[in-house]
């Protein structure tokens, strides 16, 4: 076979040019070069990036969550507190499919297959929550099943061992445990504690295989001891729940506030919510309506009508008021009284709620005068108290007064108060004149006060108090076995847009036993009584009545009086 002489090719045998293969090597340097300072980049100056990068997926901070502090009540029992509840997550592209494991685990997490497996579905993520704060019992039982890609994370879940009926006082944590109502939200800072963090590396299935590192660790919460007396604070809701029921009212509020230091025992509020229960929780049924809603509080705004006027000297508590024919025409209005009780001494217009009788006395008054001891008394201001949502209420500019409204306040229409604004300005005469600063965390020192009447006026208003409470008034049903008491009923239209409804009222009581030495103020306010009784010393009274007995009775205050109630004839209450 003749051989093959590939030179003699034509391509082959062309010449190449000098430049084209100084090129190529050249390029070839070039990319060296490239590759060389790229190594460079990568290993010596811009290293970090890579290191973060890299760090990213072995390493972890891993938190290490703080114990929430306990709210506890004055006498120590536990209103709040934080138990472990383990958190179950997973990485769905490592969860093991075995069809058997997965329905137990929906099972065990109270939720339906098809809702486990879309939480599964997507695996390009690398961690998804499946049920957040679950019963440890639950937890172990989960360990048990050895799925793999599914892990679990300490957590904290909050308890409520009084339920409903300190919820409103209390409130909740949400599942990240901060604070969103209540005690829990105004003492958020206390109670949180500060998280602390551990940093490790994890292998891919999650695993921590070393710790790398200082540990920071977490600080634990601080408790909280409110001035609530649980045993106070049960009691009053179930009274306000047995006489909502009864009456078929749309809601009920009770305040109870020791006269010696200003504590608050109680802060009661029916229909309530179960705080570890939230699922078909409300905005309306959140609201601590003693504090945050704000009403007319009707006639028993008449003894803080009579305290100013004594106070200012206009009257004595036997000066005489006409009353008579039991109306007052006051521009196109005419105010009435339930009766026509001819003439009646100061003292009989607060025992008989005498509407005509307490818009006289305000006449005796300047404007001026009347707004500042409102607002001395906390009226139109907002309450120091710890305690998110306090309303301030409503009380205009004394300037924008007209006679009318002058007149209409003197009986409690025409100003807005919450029932703690209401009973909070009872002190005045509780505490001998002077309006104490009241609390909601436990004190053990008497409470300080800002003189507003006499010593002399605040018995005589006493005085004035236990006249209406007793026989002949119109708040009788709130006296009690064992105590004196003394309180003024009322009983106020509710508004209705610019005018007011004939058949939707508020029933209110405010007063305090024992009458000579108060301890305890007790403010209770039914909304809608609508079972064919509506007065406030029929509806709203006999609360008031069993709530002091029971209370005083907790406290040890011995009693004073070794007499039953007296009632002598079916009680009178005013109309507006």
């Amino acid at each position: 076979m003749k051989s093959i002489r590939y030179t003699s090719s034509p391509l082959l045998a062309s010449k190449t040019p000098v430049w084209r293969s100084k090129f190529i090597v050249a390029c070839l340097a070039l990319a060296f070069l490239g590759l060389v300072a790229r190594a460079a980049y990568v290993q010596v100056f811009g290293n970090d990036f890579f290191l973060r990068q890299g760090e990213v997926r072995f390493a972890r901070t891993l938190e290490m969550p703080a114990s929430r502090g306990r709210i506890l009540d004055r006498n120590g029992l536990i209103l709040a507190s934080s138990v472990v509840a383990p958190s179950i997550w997973a990485i769905p592209e490592d969860v093991e499919r075995d069809a058997e494991k997965l329905r137990k685990l929906a099972r065990l997490l109270g939720m339906p297959l098809s809702e486990l497996n879309k939480k599964l579905a997507d695996e390009d993520k690398t961690f998804v929550w499946l049920k957040r704060q679950v019963d440890e019992p639950v937890a172990k039982e989960i360990v048990a099943l050895n799925i793999a890609g599914v892990y679990q994370r300490k957590e904290y879940k909050r308890k409520y061992p009084e339920g409903e009926a300190a919820a409103h006082v209390v409130g909740f944590a949400n599942v990240e445990n901060k604070g969103q109502e209540g005690a829990e939200l105004s003492f958020e800072k206390q109670l949180s504690g500060q998280a602390g963090s551990r940093r490790v590396i994890k292998d891919r299935l999650g695993r921590v295989v070393e710790a790398v590192g200082d540990e920071l660790p977490s600080v634990d919460g601080k408790d909280i001891q409110l001035s609530i007396d649980s045993k106070v604070q049960f009691f009053a809701y179930q009274k306000l729940r047995d006489a909502v029921t009864a009456h078929k009212a749309k809601s009920g509020s009770a305040v109870v506030i020791d006269t010696i230091t200003g504590e608050v025992l109680a802060l009661a509020n029916y229909p309530s919510y179960t705080p570890d229960d939230r699922r078909k929780l409300t905005g309306a049924q959140l609201r601590n309506i003693a504090i945050t809603d704000t009403f007319e509080p009707g006639s028993t705004m008449k003894p803080i009508t009579a305290a100013m006027a004594l106070e200012a000297g206009r009257i004595t508590p036997q000066t005489v008021i006409n009353v008579s024919p039991g109306s007052y025409q006051l521009d196109r209005f005419t105010i009435r009284d339930t009766h026509n009780y001819g003439s009646l001494t100061i003292e009989g217009v607060i025992q008989k709620s005498s509407n005509v009788g307490a818009l006289k006395i305000a006449q005796k008054m300047r404007p001026q005068e009347m707004w500042d001891t409102y607002t001395a008394l906390g009226y139109g201001q907002k309450p120091q108290l710890a305690f998110p949502g306090a309303a301030v209420g409503r009380l205009r500019p004394w300037k924008s007064w007209r006679p009318v409204e002058q007149a209409t306040m003197s009986y409690g229409y025409g100003l807005s108060a919450s029932l703690f604004q209401m009973a909070h300005s009872y002190t005045a005469f509780a505490h001998d004149g002077e309006v104490i600063a009241a609390t909601l965390l436990k004190r053990s020192e008497p409470a300080q006060g800002v003189k507003v009447f006499s010593e002399t006026n605040a018995r005589a208003i006493r005085k004035m108090l236990q006249m209406a409470a007793g026989p002949g008034g119109t708040g009788q049903r709130a006296q009690t076995v064992g105590y004196s008491v003394g309180g003024k009923s009322g009983t106020a239209h509710k508004q209705v847009g610019k005018g007011y409804a004939s058949n939707k009222y508020r029933a209110w009581f405010t007063g305090m036993a024992p009458i000579e030495k108060p301890r305890i103020i007790v403010a209770v306010m039914i909304d809608e009584p609508s079972n064919g009784v509506y007065f406030g010393g029929a509806v709203a009274a006999p609360v008031f009545s069993e709530v002091v007995q029971q209370t005083l009775r907790i406290m040890g205050v011995q009693p004073d009086m070794a007499v039953k109630p007296e009632i002598t004839a079916r009680s009178v209450e005013e109309s507006f």
